[in-house]
């Protein structure tokens, strides 16, 4: 059951979230391995079990994602485009060298914070927030980052930290 003071915490702290996430991760890469993997990816059930992403969309509002070359085809196919055209519309390259969506929000992002093209969405968008699995320990920047964006990430480092 979705629970909305996990938002808004997160929401009050956000200006903090950013030094908070870094110093934690920090700390949690003293410990990495496959022990704080599995406890990382048991506290990644927990707390998305608890917090509703259509309540907040930070990811789509946020950041672009990365799309590959699979992602452009299956979405461009699904509108009837060829993949240059849908390139040209919708993507661009950042300053990492990656292809990108051009805008932030998402253009696919609907004003009820439903993705238009959920089913079909870039590979980067369905892994977001990246967190659970057996590679959260090598990602701890990553997850910094991402504790800004997205309240789960933010939570989950904190409990982790409660938890080594």
């Amino acid at each position: 059951m979705a629970d909305p003071d996990l938002i808004n915490t997160w929401q009050r702290k956000k200006e903090q979230a950013a030094a908070e996430s870094k110093t934690i991760a920090k700390r949690l890469q003293r410990k990495k391995g496959k022990r704080l993997d599995e406890l990382a990816d048991e506290v990644h059930q927990e707390v998305f079990s608890r917090i509703n992403c259509l309540d907040c969309a930070g990811c789509c509002s946020g950041i672009p994602p990365i799309v590959t070359k699979g992602d452009v085809t299956r979405i461009a196919k699904t509108f009837g485009m060829k993949p240059a055209d849908f390139e040209k519309q919708y993507l661009t390259e950042d300053e990492d060298g990656d292809t990108v969506m051009n805008t932030t929000p998402c253009p696919f992002l609907l004003a009820d914070r439903k993705c238009m093209i959920y089913d079909i969405r870039p590979r980067a968008c369905r892994q977001f927030p990246h967190t659970d699995g057996l590679d959260f320990s090598k990602n701890m920047k990553l997850h910094a980052l991402n504790a800004t964006i997205c309240p789960g990430v933010y939570h989950i480092l904190q409990r982790l930290e409660a938890l080594v």
